[in-house]
């Protein structure tokens, strides 16, 4: 098919194909950058965080009133034992903050307390039980705390310590980048009363912190056996089912009201409720910006339908004209699609480059990754696709114009 003619007739209209390509070029760069920023969002908040989340709950209670030390170990300890005796408990365990939850503890890590170079921040988790069976985390290097390591630390001092500590593979690499093994190796813990020694005896593959930053910070986490006395008491506890789950989280709840009257219920609730909660600002981002990609595509696609449509009136004429010389139906739709194609390429160039500033600015202001390669070209496809899907009816409509049209003004 003669491209000229085609050209000559967008020259002749161009008002409409100049608005037509524009909205092509606005709506590629738009989603092809907010599908990047959705995917994003939802890559992250789907991460593994290295918890057994069908089955581990949360409970978190608040005294009334104030609580020695010791009366505050005794109270854990009975707690424990209670928990450890609903039925369906597998594990559980009193920690000092939990994955996800937002809010918790944090201490530096580090090799040399003279090379800042190797110190880095890290979640910092305590607990007296096992936090590696009460959350199903995996050891992939070392073993779980011993016994006798627990340490119990009396708030009052200010000083958390411990003689063994258990880190993630994600702090094993950033202590060790050489790949070197860090199980048996005595690193830096940098708390309250400055840095002491610790070492390490295991590693697990995750464990996601109380913070779960977008990046692998994420992972930047360990574990002290230390048994704190803090008045407010918080347990992970681990069922032996997800199906079971509930039951054991109303059960568990009982058991520990039902020791004491002078604290009340803070928390309850499932690990699967708190990553809900935690991400739940991502996915409604990612939700309104694929309401937005797809009123974008919606009101382009119409925008294409209604010029075409428009075009196809004007020319009614024209085009019998050509059907009475010869022209095939075929002929007057691949006029058409070839037409919209033409339009849709300007377009598209077009929007690749908007969408190239649009990224850098996001780069810029909000430090996202470069849009890969991927996005624009899907977004372009996506695009040319739309485009003549959109065309087709308005150009069947023309190819459907009888000959006798030619001679009806004669």
């Amino acid at each position: 098919m003669e491209i000229r003619p085609i050209l000559s007739a967008l020259l002749r209209s161009k008002t409409g194909a100049i608005l037509i390509a524009a909205q092509i070029a606005l709506t590629l760069a738009i989603i092809s950058n907010a599908l990047f920023v959705v995917n994003q969002r939802l890559a992250t908040a789907a991460r593994p965080s290295g918890v057994a989340e069908s089955t581990v709950f949360q409970l978190a209670l608040s005294p009334i009133g104030e609580l020695e030390p010791a009366e505050i170990l005794a109270m854990q300890r009975a707690d424990i034992d209670a928990l450890r005796a609903v039925p369906g408990v597998v594990s559980a365990a009193w920690t000092n903050q939990t994955p996800m939850a937002q809010s918790g503890w944090g201490f530096a890590l580090g090799l040399d307390p003279e090379n800042t170079d190797t110190i880095f921040g890290a979640a910092a988790y305590f607990s007296p039980e096992s936090l590696v069976d009460t959350l199903g985390l995996s050891v992939v290097e070392g073993r779980d705390f011993l016994p006798e390591e627990v340490v119990e630390v009396d708030p009052r001092t200010g000083n958390v310590h411990a003689s063994s500590i258990l880190i993630t593979r994600h702090v094993a690499e950033r202590l060790f980048p050489d790949g070197e093994s860090a199980v048996g190796k005595q690193i830096m813990l940098f708390a309250q009363a400055g840095p002491q020694p610790t070492t390490v005896v295991g590693v697990v593959d995750r464990l996601m912190s109380p913070f779960a930053q977008s990046n692998d910070d994420a992972y930047s986490s360990f574990i002290l056996p230390v048994r704190f006395a803090g008045s407010f008491s918080q347990y992970l506890v681990r069922a032996d089912r997800p199906e079971a789950l509930e039951s054991v989280r109303r059960e568990a709840e009982k058991a520990l009201l039902a020791l004491r009257n002078d604290r009340v219920l803070a928390q309850n609730r499932s690990q699967e409720e708190i990553r809900a909660n935690r991400y739940r600002a991502q996915r409604s981002l990612a939700n309104i910006l694929l309401a937005v990609t797809v009123g974008l595509l919606l009101v382009t696609g119409s925008g294409i339908v209604g010029m075409a449509s428009l075009w196809v009136i004007q020319r009614r004429k024209q085009i019998g004209t050509r059907r009475a010389l010869g022209a095939r139906r075929v002929d007057i739709l691949r006029y058409f699609l070839t037409e919209n194609f033409l339009i849709s390429t300007a377009g598209v160039a077009v929007g690749l480059a908007l969408a190239v500033v649009l990224n850098d600015l996001l780069v810029r202001e909000l430090s996202m990754p470069r849009l890969p390669v991927a996005y624009f070209a899907g977004a372009a496809l996506g695009l040319w696709t739309l485009g003549l899907l959109a065309v087709l009816g308005p150009a069947w409509r023309a190819a459907s114009v009888p000959p006798a049209v030619a001679t009806r003004s004669v």
